[in-house]
């Protein structure tokens, strides 16, 4: 295949998706409607480059190099019409996934590879709103994308092998580590880490022990890089409650019914890093965890 990636959406993870194929050689056209949203996915790209310079992983001319790599496009047939692989990663939203995947299947090259970002939602599903069912999977890489070295990969029910194996070089060339799984809701990373994150809000909701106690817990004893309270902070809490109603809808049972305090939390807009408070409360340019004034006394 050729060397040109579209990226639909500019968000945390599409900024991180452009910028390690773009630092991996590949020409990268990242697609947002928001031109706002794009420069400031170049910043953050160009902020975590030079992040690597101080660190020594990388040089200035190497920077330079994959910054040079990435077209912006605010307008999508623009920006997939000569892509060998597009990868979708907007909003994790099913009716907007759906959307964008017959706009991408109408105006991509016939062989291009389509794939999704989805955490969640069914590569199956998605595949049904284009007319190349067999050329489309789950690429889920992790955030923050240029550090995790994980790319789940899910095979949709018509996935060719051509197409998976393609997919699993790309994610190698990336220096990455691929896994492949089958299409059943939550994949395998979210059907087994989100029931223990909502386990760990439960044990909060019922007051089992505090947020510090029970990250603490999963730290020092599980050895976790980070609780599950705290990751879900990282995540967002509205992505958890999504990605749990997923697993409730996908496989009709009570035990993935997410807790009523992260619901109301979502509800609240308390939707952890992201809007500034979740289970602990965040500030610009601090790291010390500070626990949420709701979850003191």
């Amino acid at each position: 295949m050729n060397q040109l990636i579209s990226v639909i959406g500019a968000g945390t993870m599409g900024n991180g998706i452009a910028h390690v194929f773009a630092q991996n050689g590949f020409k990268v056209n990242l697609v947002d409607v928001n031109e706002a949203q794009l420069q400031k996915a170049l910043q953050t790209i160009t902020k975590n480059l030079e992040r690597q310079v101080v660190k020594g992983h990388l040089n200035e001319e190497k920077k330079q190099v994959t910054l040079s790599n990435i077209t912006i496009h605010n307008i999508l047939v623009d920006g997939v019409k000569e892509a060998s692989l597009v990868v979708e990663a907007a909003t994790e939203n099913t009716d907007l996934k759906l959307k964008i995947f017959k706009q991408i299947d109408d105006a991509a090259p016939k062989n291009c590879i389509l794939a999704t970002n989805t955490s969640s939602i069914s590569i199956t599903k998605i595949a049904s709103a284009t007319n190349r069912p067999s050329q489309v999977i789950g690429m889920h890489f992790m955030n923050p994308v240029p550090v995790m070295k994980l790319v789940e990969i899910i095979n949709g029910y018509a996935t060719s092998k051509e197409v998976t194996e393609t997919v699993v070089q790309l994610s190698k060339q990336l220096g990455k580590t691929p896994c492949v799984v089958n299409d059943y809701p939550g994949f395998i990373a979210n059907r087994i880490l989100m029931p223990m994150i909502n386990e760990a809000v439960y044990s909060l909701y019922e007051r089992v022990a505090g947020v510090e106690e029970i990250d603490t817990v999963m730290k020092l004893g599980m050895a976790h890089p980070m609780g599950p309270l705290q990751l879900a902070d990282f995540i967002g809490l509205d992505v958890c409650l999504s990605i749990l109603q997923v697993l409730v809808d996908g496989f009709g049972n009570p035990k993935y019914a997410p807790c009523p305090l992260l619901i109301n939390m979502v509800m609240a807009g308390k939707l952890g890093v992201k809007s500034g408070e979740g289970f602990y409360k965040y500030q610009a340019g601090s790291k010390d965890l500070v626990v949420s004034d709701r979850f003191i006394g």
